[in-house]
């Protein structure tokens, strides 16, 4: 799945194509279940003009500029979702149409902003002015990249989740997949099961730093291509060639040299190094033994009846 730098990269590529570019006319294929409102589209898109590009976590956001006499029910933006094999690219209406694209908008300057989508789980709707970015399952938490050390360390001392599933967690930290949540844990030392609120104040400091800093460098290199993702322009990242960790199992660990290992956390298949890694301790102290109970009446277990035996001269008789 694109995760915040794929999903950046195509925001930058969007923002030097599209501000100030009336839509035309909106086609769509058959194939419309990832959009909320397929006709709301096809009537709503037409005539307007991108204002701006936004993104938040993954989520993209094309703004659109207000029209005079229109009423308060007019979309404000265009929310698009990659999803897992999502892909938007900028080209002229003659370029080859690679299959499984679904949605074309045509442009004032001869251009069109093509949607593709293999396995169509993107998502794509129309938000009214104002409205908060979200996902169909939640409100998104505060963006991975722009967030404050402060920040972090607050989300970290509140929620006693492993740090891994904290990471990927959306709704409290927006953007972090599972590349790159890998990528930070590995680059800080930190095992993926460690409960966030249990971090020490230098290991919460740098956790933060590599976020921040693997985010960077991959938009630099703009993403990962580990499947379908490319650039608005058709091109593939290069990030990929600098992952320390992710998809890596048996290999051996570039600080180390030990074999990179495997697991699920989160529901996530999770790559780490062990050793540079060290697992939390399992369980607490021992239990101190409970002192012996005094036996009381209602505790006393009874005495069994002794059987009555008849005796010797009775059984003479």
């Amino acid at each position: 799945m694109p995760e915040l730098p794929e999903v950046e990269t195509v925001a930058r590529g969007l923002r030097a194509a599209l501000p100030g570019r009336r839509i035309l006319s909106v086609r769509l294929s058959t194939k419309t279940n990832f959009i909320e409102d397929p006709a709301a589209l096809e009537m709503q898109l037409p005539g307007r003009t991108v204002s701006a590009i936004r993104r938040h976590g993954k989520l993209l956001l094309v703004d659109l500029e207000p029209r005079a006499n229109t009423d308060a029910s007019e979309p404000g933006a265009l929310s698009i979702h990659l999803g897992m094999t999502g892909q938007i690219v900028v080209t002229v209406p003659d370029a080859p149409v690679p299959p499984h694209t679904h949605v074309f908008l045509a442009l004032d300057d001869g251009r069109e902003m093509r949607y593709t989508d293999v396995r169509r789980f993107g998502k794509m709707r129309l938000l009214a002015a104002g409205v908060a970015p979200a996902t169909k399952a939640t409100t998104l938490g505060m963006d991975s990249l722009t967030m404050g050390l402060e920040e972090f360390r607050a989300l970290l001392g509140r929620k006693r989740n492993r740090i891994k599933a904290l990471l990927l967690d959306q709704g409290a930290l927006s953007g972090m997949g599972n590349i790159y949540t890998d990528e930070a844990l590995w680059r800080s030392r930190i095992h993926p099961t460690r409960l966030g609120a249990n971090l020490k104040p230098d290991e919460v400091t740098r956790l933060y730093r590599e976020v921040i800093a693997v985010l960077n460098e991959a938009i630099k290199l703009k993403g990962s291509s580990v499947s379908d993702y490319v650039d608005t322009e058709g091109n593939r990242g290069e990030f990929q060639t600098r992952h320390r960790v992710y998809q890596r199992f048996g290999e051996p660990c570039y600080r180390c040299g030990s074999k990179i290992r495997r697991s699920v956390v989160a529901g996530r298949t999770t790559h780490f190094c062990a050793k540079c890694q060290p697992a939390p301790r399992r369980g607490a102290a021992a239990k101190k033994s409970k002192p012996p109970q005094k036996r009381t009446a209602k505790t006393r277990r009874p005495v069994p009846a002794r059987r009555k035996t008849k005796s010797k001269s009775r059984r003479a008789a």
